[in-house]
């Protein structure tokens, strides 16, 4: 599988937003984007002067969704398509789509402080999914779902760490999350007034249906 291996700061500064790729150091003051608030190469700071065309405008919403959740072009086209396919406006089907991902729902839940460290932590195995050890991160959680950090994982720094990060965050009301027992459900599926995603996904549905 295709990875990106480049700084992830890069990315935040090219979409020219926070996508919150890095946990901690996005709230910081290191956060590059509040350092160098312009695209990143050489001519950066004049890309920000040009005027953008629609579909320039398009591609970086676009862009900026899938760099959010860390999904490739191919994935990507997939949830689109399985997305047009549901009842209602395929954009919002999209976004509720991607939430529902075992690795989303391990960050939403507070076991990582990115998503790409709940990524990590899913392949190596330290969740459960309904009681069964879970190792694929793009599982689509339904409605009565259950997540839990594994017996032996629960004390590793890691998610000690960021159970205490996320508490500055604020848990989506489409689940609930035990801190005790440190198992999380799925209370329903995510509509997207629950979302909180700066995204205009009917750009993203513009660009597809070209």
């Amino acid at each position: 599988m295709a990875r990106y291996l480049n700084s992830v700061c890069k990315i935040c500064r090219r979409e020219g937003s926070k996508l919150f790729l890095k946990g901690d150091r996005c709230l910081s003051s290191k956060c590059a984007i509040e350092k160098r608030a312009y695209a990143p190469g050489e001519h950066g700071q004049r890309q920000r002067r040009t005027k953008a065309t629609n579909y320039s405008i398009q591609l970086r919403e676009k862009q900026k969704m899938k760099r959010s959740y860390g999904i490739m072009e191919k994935q990507f086209r997939g949830y689109f398509q399985k997305a047009e396919r549901l009842r209602g406006l395929p954009g919002e089907n999209l976004i509720c789509l991607v939430e529902r991902r075992l690795d989303n729902i391990a960050y939403r839940l507070g076991f990582a402080t990115s998503r790409a460290e709940a990524r990590q932590m899913v392949r190596h195995g330290h969740f459960t999914l309904n009681g069964r050890p879970v190792n694929i991160p793009s599982i689509l959680l339904r409605a009565g779902d259950a997540v839990a950090v594994k017996e032996a994982s629960r004390e590793l720094l890691v998610i000690k760490g960021a159970l205490e990060s996320a508490k500055r965050r604020t848990l989506p009301s489409w689940l609930e999350f035990d801190a005790s027992q440190l198992v999380g459900k799925v209370k329903s599926l995510p509509n997207r007034e629950e979302v909180s995603l700066p995204i205009q996904d009917q750009l993203i549905v513009a660009i597809y249906s070209k």
